[in-house]
C-alpha cells in the first residue's frame, strides 16, 4: 500500500514542477554570463536577414511537364513527348539506318562484358563477373554537424566513462 502512495506522491509533485516550470517567465540559460565571441564561419544574429525566403510551390510534377513543353505554350505535343526518346534512340543507332539491330540496342551491356573480360576469352570468371555489379548510391540520412560550442561535448563512450 505504501507503494501506491509513494508513487502517487511522487506523480503529484512531478505535476506541481511542471506547472511551476510553464508559468515561469523565460529567462535565457545564459543570463549573466559574458557573451562568447562568434565563432570562425559563422554568422552573427545580427547578419541575419529579416525574413526566409519562400519555398517554391512548383511541385515536381510541374517541373517534369515544364521540362517536356519545349515552346512554352502549356501543352506537351506528341513530338515533344517523344524528342527525348528520339535522342536516345540516335546515340543507339550507330548506323544511322533507321533501326536498331540487337548489338546496337545492347551496346551498353556489350561494352560492359568487353570490359570484365580482362583476360579477353569471352567468358568471365567469378573475380571478372564481381566486376559488373551496379554500383549502388549509399543511402542518404540526415547529418547534424558536430557541436562546435567549445564548452559542449559529446557523451562519453562506454570506454571512456571506464
Amino acid at each position: 500500500m505504501w507503494r501506491y502512495a509513494a508513487g502517487g506522491g511522487a506523480g503529484l509533485a512531478a505535476l506541481l514542477g511542471g506547472a511551476m516550470l510553464w508559468r515561469s517567465p523565460s529567462t535565457p540559460a545564459s543570463a549573466g554570463l559574458p557573451s562568447r565571441p562568434a565563432v570562425a564561419g559563422q554568422a552573427a544574429a545580427s547578419d541575419l536577414p529579416d525574413s526566409l525566403p519562400e519555398a517554391s510551390t512548383r511541385t515536381r510534377e510541374e517541373k517534369r511537364f515544364d521540362r517536356y513543353d519545349k515552346d512554352r505554350d502549356g501543352q506537351v505535343t506528341r513530338d515533344e513527348y517523344l524528342a527525348q526518346r528520339r535522342k536516345a534512340f540516335a546515340k543507339l543507332d550507330r548506323d544511322g539506318d533507321g533501326r536498331l539491330s540487337f548489338d546496337e540496342w545492347a551496346v551498353k551491356a556489350t561494352t560492359k562484358f568487353a570490359a570484365a573480360d580482362r583476360d579477353h576469352s569471352h567468358a568471365m570468371d567469378r573475380a571478372e563477373f564481381a566486376t559488373t555489379a551496379v554500383k549502388r548510391k549509399p543511402t542518404r540520412t540526415a547529418h547534424c554537424p558536430p557541436a562546435s560550442d567549445a564548452g559542449v561535448r559529446p557523451p562519453a563512450s562506454p570506454e571512456e566513462e571506464s
